[in-house]
């Protein structure tokens, strides 16, 4: 068996998973039913989590991180797909339960998520993963996204990172959810001018169509590039485009142009 190699600082740490998730204005809850509220959300995560067999918070040991309204859970990413399907579809039914039955006393329960995959040193989980998990929670698309949840009367809005939606729902990883559930689109925060970065938006029982008009600033379907098209690749122009580009009124004898012509529309209305 081959040593084991010596870590170096310059070393990039392995991968974890991460999940985080928000209430939607917790800080608007009586601060008598404050903790009441977050002990509900918990206990509903915690059965998600259960249905979907992943660990239970309190069996993250280190890999739990409360934020007060949320919570940052991390896991191997060997589970990545999983926190994408079943997960978030099972949360937002486990919300929609919970309102069923909610006392009228009981504040309505909505959440924001985020999921992510990056590097994190250990034993303290350093690395930028955390702060971009906790971005694209923040990110007005996930906050906009929201309001499709509320309309529609979904209580979870979600934002994967692009590398998440490559290795999960691209890939064919994600059973239920296809890539017409995800909106593509770039995540920003207001106080955060340098944070800019792809992602994918889902709204449970939402398809990408329908979330599309809550957002203010998500690129329209022709200039979005499919996850095979390379960056520096210039666009194709749409087939209809190309073919109304040249009208040609008699027969076209130049070689050069004959040979760049893929499609001629001839109009037939003249004969």
């Amino acid at each position: 068996m081959d040593a084991p190699l010596h870590a170096e600082p310059a070393d990039v740490p392995a991968e974890l998973a991460l999940v985080a998730i928000d209430m939607e204005k917790y800080s608007q809850i009586p601060e008598a039913r404050m903790a009441v509220a977050r002990s509900d959300v918990d206990d509903i995560v915690t059965t998600v989590l259960a249905e979907c067999r992943l660990p239970a918070p309190q069996d993250l040991h280190r890999g739990y991180k409360d934020s007060g309204d949320g919570a940052i859970l991390l896991f191997p990413p060997s589970v990545l797909a999983r926190l994408v399907d079943p997960l978030l579809g099972r949360l937002n039914a486990a919300l929609m339960r919970y309102e069923r039955y909610r006392l009228a006393s009981s504040p309505l329960l909505r959440l924001r998520a985020s999921v992510h995959v990056g590097p994190l040193s250990l034993p303290h989980h350093r690395g930028n993963a955390i702060n971009e998990t906790v971005r694209l929670l923040d990110s007005e698309a996930t906050r906009q996204a929201l309001s499709a949840a509320k309309d529609s009367t979904a209580f979870l809005s979600a934002a994967l990172s692009e590398i998440v939606y490559q290795r999960t729902v691209y890939a064919g990883r994600t059973p239920d959810l296809g890539e017409h559930h995800f909106l593509r689109t770039v995540a920003r925060v207001s106080n955060k001018p340098g944070f800019e970065q792809p992602c994918r938006i889902h709204v449970p029982g939402l398809t990408a169509t329908a979330i599309r008009p809550y957002l203010t600033d998500t690129p329209s379907p022709t200039s979005a590039l499919s996850p095979t098209t390379k960056p520096s690749d210039p666009p194709t122009a749409p087939l209809a485009d190309r073919s109304a580009t040249f009208q040609f009124h008699a027969q076209v004898s130049d070689s050069t142009i004959a040979e760049r012509i893929d499609n001629l529309r001839i109009d037939r209305r003249q004969r």
